[in-house]
């Protein structure tokens, strides 16, 4: 089923994908040339949906949709595979054979790929400086005031061009109007530079005389104790910049006035971080970019530590052939297991399935597959002692049962993330008393986690990947076994499949594991989790399409998504078959951290529901057996 909802329509980032991951399939078969053509026909797709949608957008003025950056995100690693499979083809001659020589330094380029502390050793992500530099580079590009004194150079620049130009058209013989025009022009010059410094002196008089008076306002605000912490000092002084701001521009109290009016308008609260969050001078906007710097430089050496190889391990040997990994590509593959290589592997270390969700073709002859699953009628009811049995195993601890020092790191780096949060919501808070409800501080909460998290993800994600690295072995191991079982052999009954599944052309659930893939594109918890919900919702719409509902068993006191088709019995199985097919051992790490860092909130509800129901699916498929396998 390939449509999200029962109406039967595909959306171009669906049918993308469909396409990129038929290109992956064909790469990771030793096909190059026709995994080529597919890349580049996935480009070429999404270059055509793209720009009909500009097309569209600016006959009717709308904004662009969301699907746009992720659609751009696919060409681009579509882009990249291309260009390594042209390399493989020899249709990019990187270096042509000739005699030895001695190696001569090659011109630095304008974007180079960034070495490592390790020995040399790439690294996907920025350094911290540099990472520090970028951030910081919007502030500085941001309009800047004149002062008086830079104000009257800029007077006296054009005066003088005036002068020289008058000049030019004087005759020699008229050396009395020069005179006059010197003298006057030096007398508006000095005139100019004398007033100007009077100006700049009477303002930083009262710059200073308003920093006294505010200082004062926030020390009046933070007179509770008498001794403060340095973190209550912090806040006091940011405190002062954010009155001071306020005193320099007029939109804060607009916004103050507007909440005031209507304070139960979520939809205001949203604008207003938005709004907030956009200025780069804004002393809330300038924390921001601080507190991601600081966690970027707890999170940059103890990923960069993970990636090395262990000691005493042999380093991988460089295949000819392997793809060469770009930053942008650091969400999806950092601390991944291996992508397959054309080189033959032994039988019992099968290639790890792609990170993509892919189609998969008809189902090859799963005897002794079905065999070695456990009954379908028994399958999830001894969930919870596998979860207890998956717990000790890949938690933070190596391959020698040892705990893994980045464990230590992982919990230092999320309470510094934590206490960043908490920091710019509280200084929100401060500078907008109208926001200090529940339902505001939620969405205040929201509203900052997105720009907090979306350049740190990445990086937090490989350092969770790190810790549960042994589990998304065993998780993608588990993906490449049973790959091909059918969904009767993972435990769904056959009422919830299609009655004719060959008609359709797609395995079932089809449109809820394609769902599921787009979670790797976002980079905010939120949305994240938002994109669960909706997989899941997708499973039942697809359960509905299968099976009447009449005949679909609800179970009272469910999420509506439980209760809305299939009960947890039937759910379970359903989404352990849709994890099985999306081919993303990371799910493990997205969901680690997905449920350290969404508010407690959305835990108890729906969301929260969903959440476990996607991690008891992740632990059952882990823990699939590895006896009584066969494969080709």
């Amino acid at each position: 089923m390939a449509a999200a909802a029962g109406d039967g329509t595909v959306k171009p980032l669906q049918s993308a994908m469909k396409l990129a991951n038929g290109a992956i399939e064909l790469d990771a078969g030793n096909r190059p040339r026709e995994a080529y053509t597919e890349y580049l026909r996935s480009i070429h797709y999404i270059s055509q949906v793209l720009l009909e949608e500009v097309e569209t957008t600016k006959e009717a003025g709308e904004t662009m949709p969301p699907d746009t950056s992720k659609m751009l995100k696919l060409a681009q690693q579509c882009l990249e595979r291309a260009q390594s499979t042209a390399a493989k083809l020899g249709k990019t001659c990187l270096k042509p054979a000739m005699p030895a020589a001695a190696p001569n330094p090659q011109p630095a380029g304008r974007h180079r790929r960034v070495y490592s502390d390790e020995g040399g050793k790439l690294s996907p992500f920025l350094p911290p400086e540099i990472f520090q530099k970028l951030q910081g580079a919007e502030s500085q590009s941001s309009k800047k005031e004149l002062t008086p004194l830079e104000e009257a150079s800029l007077q006296n620049q054009k005066l003088k061009a005036a002068y020289e130009a008058r000049m030019a058209r004087l005759d020699p013989s008229q050396a009395m109007q020069k005179t006059s025009l010197t003298l006057s022009l030096q007398r508006q010059m000095m005139e100019n530079l004398v007033i100007a410094k009077a100006r700049e002196e009477t303002l930083q008089r009262k710059m200073e005389e308003r920093r006294l008076r505010l200082q004062e306002a926030a020390n009046r605000r933070f007179c509770s104790q008498v001794a403060l912490t340095p973190e209550e000092r912090e806040q006091r002084a940011l405190y002062a910049a954010i009155l001071e701001y306020e005193q320099d521009h007029d939109w804060p109290k607009h916004w103050k006035a507007k909440l005031k009016r209507s304070p139960g308008d979520l939809s205001l609260v949203t604008s207003l971080l938005s709004h907030l969050l956009s200025l780069p001078d804004h002393p809330i906007a300038q924390l921001l970019r601080r507190l991601q710097c600081a966690v970027y430089s707890t999170l940059y050496p103890a990923v960069s530590r993970a990636a090395a190889p262990a000691p005493g391990c042999c380093p991988p040997t460089p295949n000819p052939g392997s793809r060469r990994l770009r930053p942008s590509q650091s969400l999806h593959c950092m601390l991944s297991p291996s992508e397959p290589s054309t080189a033959p592997q032994p039988q019992d270390s099968p290639p790890t399935p792609s990170l993509h969700p892919r189609p998969v073709g008809p189902p090859s002859p799963v005897g002794d597959i079905t065999s070695g699953l456990p009954d379908k009628d028994s399958s999830f009811e001894d969930l919870e002692q596998f979860l207890r049995t998956s717990e000790p195993q890949g938690r933070g601890r190596g391959h020698g049962g040892q705990p893994e020092p980045q464990l230590q790191q992982l919990k230092s780096a999320v309470e510094d993330i934590h206490n960043a949060i908490d920091r710019l919501l509280s200084l929100t808070l401060l500078a907008f008393e109208g926001l200090n409800t529940a339902a505001s501080k939620d969405r205040c909460l929201a509203c900052i986690e997105e720009p907090f998290f979306s350049p740190l993800w990445p990086l937090l994600l490989a350092l969770y990947r790190s810790v549960h690295r042994a589990r998304e072995a065993a998780l993608s191991r588990s993906m490449e076994l049973y790959r091909n079982a059918p969904p009767t052999a993972i435990g769904i009954p056959t009422k919830l499949l299609p009655k004719d599944p060959e008609a359709k052309g797609t395995y079932p659930y089809c449109a809820a594991a394609q769902e599921l893939g787009l979670l790797i594109l976002e980079s905010c918890p939120q949305k994240k989790l938002e994109c669960i919900v909706r997989t899941l919702r997708v499973i039942c719409v697809c359960a509905e399409d299968y099976c009447p509902t009449s005949e679909t068993t609800s179970q009272a006191g469910l999420p509506p998504i439980a209760a809305a088709a299939i009960g947890a019995d039937d759910l379970l199985p359903i989404l352990s078959f849709v994890v099985l097919r999306s081919g993303l051992p990371q799910l493990v790490s997205e969901c680690a951290a997905l449920e350290e860092f969404i508010h407690e909130g959305y835990l108890i509800g729906e969301e929260g529901y969903c959440l476990t129901s996607l991690q008891s699916a992740l632990s059952y498929v882990e823990l699939l057996p590895r006896g009584g396998l066969a494969k080709r």
